[in-house]
């Protein structure tokens, strides 16, 4: 939308529907690389859901879901910069329960939003957690929201990320302010703390640090999305034996792209299209 919004009469907008939600993203930007991906989440019993998972499974995507209730929806208004404010009704997505070992299983990456520690799926994230290391699995979580820290507390959430023990940490700079989270690096947990166009931050074990330039953006037009392609492009390179700076290279390379487009989109070129690696 463009302006200040004004209340109590019209504020012209343009209006997208589109597939969203962070884990949903990951997984589509990450099959679009190649990456084979299983996602694991919750849907309504509803035409949308239905058409989520449509969509999730024509971008290369294994779906693995359930299907309860009504079908959560994300409002994002963005404003002239590219900024978005979320508005927020999971629903379905935030009653993911009694998943099957075997949806989790034989993965060589695992990745959680932390969206699912507030509420009954935080049981999930400690499932995926232990099978992930008990299979030697990279596993990744994404902090998020701020919102979210705060609602959890700063304490409690960096708490239960150390719970977890993640091979890597995903975060913005707020978020690693608000939450502390920079002080997780640890033997177990590189932190990787993105500042928005400024460099990104990656904290290992013993307080050693690197920063790693982000590359220039024409024109920023949302920026929806553009931490979940980040993570996929970073996962993807590590599995394909990147080391960690080169990594979140891959990372920038793929949130630059999407920056560029309305939405959590990701436009495919012709050499790209229907490129899945078995």
């Amino acid at each position: 939308m463009d302006g200040v919004p004004r209340a109590g009469t019209d504020n012209p907008a343009r209006i997208r529907r589109t597939r969203g939600g962070s884990a949903s993203n990951v997984a589509a930007f990450a099959s679009s690389l190649g990456t084979p991906v299983r996602f694991i989440g919750r849907v309504g019993d509803d035409p949308i859901g239905e058409a989520l998972v449509r969509e999730l499974t024509m971008a290369g995507v294994d779906a693995r879901v359930q299907r309860q209730g009504r079908t959560g929806t994300i409002v994002l208004l963005v404003d002239g910069s590219g900024e978005r404010t979320m508005y927020p009704d999971r629903a379905a997505a935030a009653e993911l329960a009694d998943v099957p070992d075997s949806w989790i299983s034989g993965a060589a990456a695992v990745h959680l939003s932390a969206y699912s520690l507030d509420g009954p799926s935080r049981p999930v994230l400690h499932q995926a957690s232990a099978i992930a290391h008990a299979e030697g699995t990279i596993l990744t979580i994404d902090a998020s929201s701020i919102a979210l820290i705060d609602a959890i507390g700063p304490a409690t959430f960096a708490d239960l990320i150390r719970a977890l023990q993640p091979t890597y940490l995903f975060a913005n700079g707020t978020e690693a302010d608000r939450g502390s989270l920079r002080e997780l690096a640890g033997p177990c947990t590189t932190v990787v703390v993105k500042n928005g166009m400024e460099p990104t931050e990656v904290h290992f074990a013993g307080n050693r640090s690197a920063t790693v330039r982000v590359p220039a953006v024409d024109e920023v037009r949302d920026t929806t999305g553009a931490g979940d392609a980040f993570a996929a492009g970073f996962l993807s390179a590590v599995l394909d034996n990147a080391e960690v700076v080169a990594a979140v290279e891959a990372g920038h390379d793929l949130a630059r792209r999407v920056l560029t487009e309305p939405g959590a989109a990701l436009t495919m070129t012709a050499d790209e299209t229907g490129a899945v690696r078995d």
